[in-house]
């Protein structure tokens, strides 16, 4: 394995790993993330994997990257559409090699934009999951109009039990803690309906789990429209419900976007009216901009594992590696850890019948 320490001095100095190579622009893209993410955390350090002949001729053009960054070569790299179980059997892969460094506690966490099912899998299966979690969840933060919401789990897993949803409850308000700044997250289970008679038994057994905790702010069963009107700071429910809310949020301001591009172009009128109302849209543009909420976070593993989208640019890059760095800095992982010892020391409810 070769190895290239530049001025951000040893190894042990690194808190971050990146995967050099996934992404559609990859390795480029991730150098210039890189870069951006070495402006906002000047005291941050990397180990970056990835194929040492295409990376070094590129850090050059990027100095701030090479500065706190040390790269290891990564002979192999997973393709985005490999499957997860032929991903497990490159074992000098990038993506591998991070995640293996997160494992042995060189470093405290792993930002890939590579094959996601992949890095789910290996993460579990390498990294594994907190003794006190059943299962990682996947987690996003999304734009609402009172600011940004959490929501988990996004698609991790398919069926949940009560158990799982306290879990991720758990989970989301210590990632609101550490990412978010907030000293008191409120935490929504959502439902078909706010009133606590609704659900099925899973979701009024977490309720009533919730509702005894005095260090969890439970506002109770929201509903879908809650997700955007920002009722809660952290919404939990299954992956499969997560995933499908989030697929629809996503397709609903894509809507919003095009049928804005249509009312604008559509006569002269409409274009001068763009013009006086272009600083308002562009406020608008900025506060919708996807790259601000690319990271989707898989938490509830003994290490920060984040994942950005495959077809990012250098600043929606950046902010994955932001995300990670606060929940790093912020003792994201101990944060769950005592929250769950807490939780099991109290007495539980009985069953809902």
């Amino acid at each position: 394995m070769s190895e290239r320490v530049t001025n951000a001095g040893a190894v042990r100095e690194a808190v971050l790993a990146v995967d050099a190579m996934g992404g559609d622009a990859a390795p480029e893209m991730v150098l210039a993330g890189l870069d951006l993410a070495a402006e906002r955390h000047p005291g941050a350090r990397f180990l970056l994997f990835g194929d040492e002949g295409r990376i070094a001729p590129l850090l050059p053009a990027h100095p701030r990257a090479a500065r706190i960054s040390i790269l290891r070569h990564a002979p192999e790299a997973i393709p985005g559409d490999m499957k997860p179980t032929a991903a497990l059997r490159l074992r000098r892969a990038s993506m591998r090699l991070a995640i293996d460094a997160v494992a042995s506690g060189e470093v405290a966490g792993v930002v890939s934009a590579g094959n996601t099912g992949a890095l789910m899998a290996l993460a579990k299966i390498v990294i594994k999951t907190m003794p006190e979690i059943d299962r990682p969840a996947l987690a996003a933060i999304g734009p609402s109009a009172r600011g940004d919401v959490v929501m988990l789990d996004l698609g991790a897993n398919v069926q949940c039990d009560a158990r799982n949803l306290v879990e991720f409850a758990v989970m989301g308000d210590a990632f609101a803690r550490a990412v978010l700044g907030l000293p008191s997250p409120s935490i929504g289970l959502l439902n078909v309906g706010s009133e606590e008679l609704k659900g099925d038994d899973r979701l009024r057994q977490a309720a009533e789990v919730l509702r005894a905790d005095p260090d969890i702010n439970f506002h109770g069963f929201v509903e879908g429209h809650d997700i955007a009107a920002g009722t809660v700071d952290v919404v939990v429910t299954d992956g499969f419900t997560g995933n499908v809310a989030l697929k629809t949020g996503e397709g609903a301001l894509k809507l919003m976007r095009d049928l804005l591009k249509q009312v604008f172009t559509s006569s002269l009128a409409a274009r001068l009216g763009y013009l006086l109302a272009r600083p308002a849209l562009d406020r608008l543009r900025e506060w919708m901009d996807p790259r601000r909420y690319n990271g989707a976070i898989l938490l509830g593993l003994n290490g920060v594992v984040v994942k950005s989208h495959g077809g990012t640019d250098p600043m929606g890059f950046a902010h994955a590696i932001d995300v990670a760095m606060d929940m790093v800095n912020h003792g994201f992982t101990q944060r769950i850890l005592s929250s769950l010892a807490r939780l099991s020391s109290q007495p539980q409810p009985s069953p809902v019948q």
